[in-house]
């Protein structure tokens, strides 16, 4: 008989050969800073059907009786010993003669345990109602279902828990879901992969991207602002593309509540088994009577608010393994002097980097983005924060607002530098207003100055640049050097932590194959090169600054 062995050796030394060259084949921050690179795509190949769906979709309309839950979804609490566990019940309502439900007539209980038929341990949390009133003659108010949230706490790090919530004693309990807790805080320790996705709205793109991302089998979602676009919709259901454009005269911005409970219906197969976080982006303003804002966000999610001592639905921490993640507000203050600012300069302090070696910041509005939309609009809070995330070493900042994706060179106060933040713009899940195009640099497409503030904080910001290759403009005239990647196509983001100082980040284009990449780069950390402030009481500047790489 023929000898196969050394022919087996041999092509198990071949496929190793061939995986090294693979990995070999994916940059490295290390590598940066990278040429600028501008992928073209063609129009009609790429954008999909930007249609939102109607609320005929089955995937979207009530499949439950009477008070039985609905919207379950799971969100994660500030270490991996909790989880929150939140669902509604009841149906909402719409018109001008609506009457809101009592929360404490229906009860918030989960049962849960690591066994799918033995749901030894319960725990009860709390309800609410929110109501959505327009104090106009003929618009439609809104009052929504009953929203409970429930903290599970004592949980074991990295296991996996089934449980179904409801009011046993009407009884009306939903069925059997599992989750998933994170790993055990430790630079050993990291999830196996964490969705990045923003902008994501309810339309055909975004079941792509739902699709896309849950084929890639995430352990947690990161979602960046910009939830639902019911904002795109006047009362009585009208939407469109560009609400300014079409309902230029409207008394108050409107918004149409329901297609929160429909983004709730399409997104549970997901979410009531992969831990969700959310942060607030500009369509979730939602004013209403009396100037009250974010009233349906900061009802339907639970945070971990409390556990990361902020109080506030609009910035809150949490980890996940060897990850601390800030989950910032940029419309509410930022300032020094506000309490948010204050708030993260004791989380950060508070982060020992031994345990969580990395540190990524989130909000929705990027600072920098080179698109024409939104350009430089978010300038007076990367002002006002940027050198106390630099100086506490944040690693990677992810960002929405700009629908197309782009991902930066290490970058700081507008210059290439080796120890800064890797920034990188997901706002293209899939949402009604379609893509960004336009760059600022292409030809006679700069912004006027004036029409770049965020409408809702104020402020100006934005000046002309004082150094550099775009001194004395308020645009560069090219791709710039701290921009190295972009592209106007919908996707997500999948981050994977290998270790205490490499991850792999891939972007995922809708119309390519699920397992394809569209941009992929390992992120590096040189905790050596570059030490961070680890005492808030210092009043130098930190070593960092020295060993900038411009």
């Amino acid at each position: 008989m023929p000898n196969f062995y050394p022919i087996m050796v041999a092509f198990a030394i071949l496929m190793l050969l061939l995986l090294v060259c693979l990995v070999d084949a994916i940059p490295m921050t290390l590598d940066g800073p990278f040429p600028p690179l501008t992928v073209s795509l063609d129009d009609s190949g790429f954008r999909g059907n930007a249609v939102d769906l109607p609320d005929t979709d089955p995937r979207v309309r009530r499949r439950v009786n009477g008070f039985e839950p609905e919207q379950i979804s799971v969100s994660l609490s500030s270490l991996a010993d909790s989880v929150w566990i939140s669902w509604i019940t009841g149906e909402s309502q719409i018109g001008e003669d609506i009457k809101p439900l009592d929360p404490n007539s229906v009860a918030s209980v989960v049962r849960y345990g690591s066994l799918r038929h033995t749901l030894s341990h319960e725990a009860t949390g709390y309800s609410l109602v929110y109501n959505q009133l327009y104090p106009f003659q003929g618009l439609q108010n809104y009052t929504s279902g009953i929203i409970h949230h429930v903290r599970l706490t004592g949980l074991e790090p990295g296991e996996q828990y089934y449980y179904k919530c409801g009011d046993p004693s009407i009884p009306a309990m939903s069925a059997v879901h599992a989750f998933k807790t994170m790993p055990i805080s430790s630079p050993q320790s990291y999830p196996n992969r964490i969705a990045i996705v923003g902008d994501l709205g309810l339309t055909y793109n975004t079941t792509s991207t739902i699709d896309h991302m849950s084929s890639n089998e995430p352990d947690l979602i990161v979602l960046v602002g910009d939830v639902t676009y019911a904002n795109l919709y006047l009362t009585n259901g009208t939407g469109s593309d560009c609400y300014s454009c079409s309902f230029p005269q409207t008394l108050i911005h409107e918004t149409y509540q329901p297609r929160w409970d429909y983004w709730g219906r399409f997104m549970e197969p997901v979410v009531s088994t992969i831990p969700l976080m959310v942060v607030e982006g500009n369509h979730e303003i939602e004013e209403q009577a009396e100037h009250k804002t974010f009233l349906s966000y900061s009802s339907r999610f639970a945070f971990p608010s409390v556990e990361s001592g902020s109080f506030s639905t609009f910035y809150y921490s949490f980890n996940a393994g060897g990850i601390h993640f800030i989950m910032l507000g940029a419309y509410i203050s930022y300032y020094k002097q506000g309490e948010q600012y204050k708030w993260l300069e004791r989380d950060l302090a508070s982060v020992d980097r031994t345990v969580t070696p990395w540190l990524i910041a989130t909000w929705h509005p990027p600072w920098y983005s080179t698109y024409k939309a939104h350009y430089r609009e978010a300038e007076c809070m990367r002002v006002e924060m940027e050198e106390l995330l630099y100086l506490y070493g944040v690693d990677v900042v992810f960002n929405g607002h700009v629908h197309a994706y782009e991902r930066s060179n290490r970058v700081y106060n507008f210059s290439l530098d080796s120890c800064a933040p890797l920034h990188i713009m997901i706002g293209d899940g899939g949402n009604r207003e379609k893509m960004a195009i336009k760059h600022a640099d292409d030809p006679g497409e700069c912004p006027d100055p004036l029409t770049t503030p965020d409408e809702y904080m104020g402020g100006f910001c934005a000046f002309n640049f004082t150094t550099g290759p775009a001194a004395g403009k308020f645009c560069w005239d090219r791709q710039p050097d701290f921009s190295a990647y972009r592209e106007s196509s919908f996707g997500h983001g999948i981050l994977e932590v290998k270790n205490e100082t490499h991850a792999l980040w891939t972007w995922h284009r809708n119309q390519d194959t699920y397992n394809s990449a569209g941009d992929q780069i390992y992120i590096v950390r040189q905790p050596d090169k570059c030490p961070v402030r680890t005492n808030p009481a210092l009043k130098s500047k930190s070593p960092r600054h020295l060993l900038r790489d411009i």
